[in-house]
Order: structure tokens, then sequence, then C-alpha cells
């Protein structure tokens, strides 16, 4: 499988040949773990900083009487946090909602790249300029939009995400959320979701089966959903020979 990670900086900085392999030989050593375990829990001391290679992630925070609302979605080639290497203690928790294999990069990983990699360093600059935009974005679209809008808004926004690094096909990508979670992602009742979904699979926009999502005119959703992917900064499409 090409290395989501790669494809991603690489979409924003051109990479030198020995960058790439030194991404190769840092990313190389990725472990399993499973669906709904926590990476980092709010609190924690974190010590590394994680990557994931393949799965899908969430960044979250819960209120003293349980509730749950999740801020950010972590696919493939996406840090889970690089600022955590400089954190004494974790303001969030970082959890999968799939399958995903993770690389532990030590902080010493980040000092050689901020200092002997200036490319590299330009790129994930990027990567952190657009987790700050897609937030403003997600926030934008839940005090604004109404609840089917906000849910095609996310999904017109994983289509870019996955397709930048080389994981969409004919419009589909995996999906691996539950009803739930997009509930605790827009602020919206199970009951809400359930509807704001069959909105859009009877108007044709979207088909969602074992996990992936299907969407048969992603300009039309994009209509639909009022979505701008400018807030995503993305410079090029994926060079289909790019086996990274």
């Amino acid at each position: 499988m090409p290395n989501a990670f790669i494809r991603k900086l690489d979409g924003f900085e051109r990479l030198h040949p020995d960058d790439r392999d030194w991404l190769l030989s840092i990313s190389s050593h990725a472990k399993d773990v499973g669906a709904d375990q926590d990476l980092l829990r709010e609190g924690d001391n974190p010590e590394n900083v994680h990557l994931i290679l393949s799965g899908f992630a969430m960044r979250y925070k819960m209120t003293a009487n349980g509730r749950r609302q999740i801020f950010a979605y972590l696919i493939p080639g996406d840090f889970c946090d690089l600022h955590v290497a400089l954190l004494d203690k974790m303001d969030h928790s970082i959890g999968t909602l799939c399958p995903c294999q993770v690389v532990q990069l030590p902080r010493r990983v980040i000092v050689e790249m901020t200092e002997r990699r200036p490319s590299l360093v330009r790129a994930v600059w990027m990567c952190s300029l657009v987790d700050g935009a897609t937030l403003r974005e997600w926030l934008l679209n839940i005090g604004q939009r109404s609840a089917p809008h906000r849910i095609s808004h996310l999904f017109c926004e994983l289509h870019e995400r996955m397709k930048a690094v080389g994981l969409t096909e004919d419009g589909s990508f995996e999906l691996p959320l539950t009803q739930s979670e997009l509930g605790d992602t827009m602020g919206l009742s199970i009951v809400h979701v359930n509807r704001s979904l069959k909105e859009l699979r009877d108007a044709g926009l979207v088909s969602l089966r074992n996990e992936r999502i299907a969407i048969p005119d992603i300009h039309r959703l994009r209509e639909y959903s009022d979505f701008d992917s400018s807030y995503l900064h993305l410079r090029w499409p994926v060079a289909a020979n790019n086996s990274g």
C-alpha cells in the first residue's frame, strides 16, 4: 500500500529523494491498534508523536457528565498531534475509530526533522496550519449550517483529504463512523443524524454501506453543502506514479 504520510507531505512540498527515504525509514515500524482504543488521554504526559498509517482516529474531549465532543478526524498520513512533543500534559484525548496502523515517533525524530530537513519543516508546518483552518471550518459548520448540510460538508472534506493521499476510488472511500460518532461531531442527536442521512440518501447524494461511503457526483454534493476546499490548502493532485 502507498505510504499516505509521504503522499500527504509531498502534496504540500515537493520532497527531495533523501527526505522521502528518511520518511520511509521512520514510518516503517507501525504497530496494529484495535478499534476504540485511546492512543493518548487527556492529562497524559506524551512521550511520542503518533502517526496514522491506516485506519481512522479522532481527537475528542469529554464533559464532566460524560458527553463527548469530537473535533477532528485523523486519516492515513496524519500526525495525531505534532505539538504533543512540546506539551507537558495532553489537553484532549486521541482514540481510534477502527483498527489502525500507528507509528510512534520519538521526540528526537521531530528534532532531527526541524534541525536538518528544512523542506520537511515547511511541509509539516502546512499540516499544522491546515489543522487550524479545518477546525475553524468545523466551527462554522456546526454553528451556521443545518444538520444535513453539516454532515454533507464533512463528507466532502473527507473525500478531498482521502483523495489527496490516494485512498478514494470512483468517489468511494472508507468511512468507519457510526451515527453516534457523527452526532458527537456535529452536536446532533442520533435521531437527527439518522434523518439527515436519509435525506442525503433519498436525494441521491450519498450511499453508505459496509463502512464505506459512495458519492455519485462530488460536484453536486459540494454545491449542496456549500463546500469550498480552499481551507485544506491542497496545492497539487497526487501523481499517479508516486509510489511513496
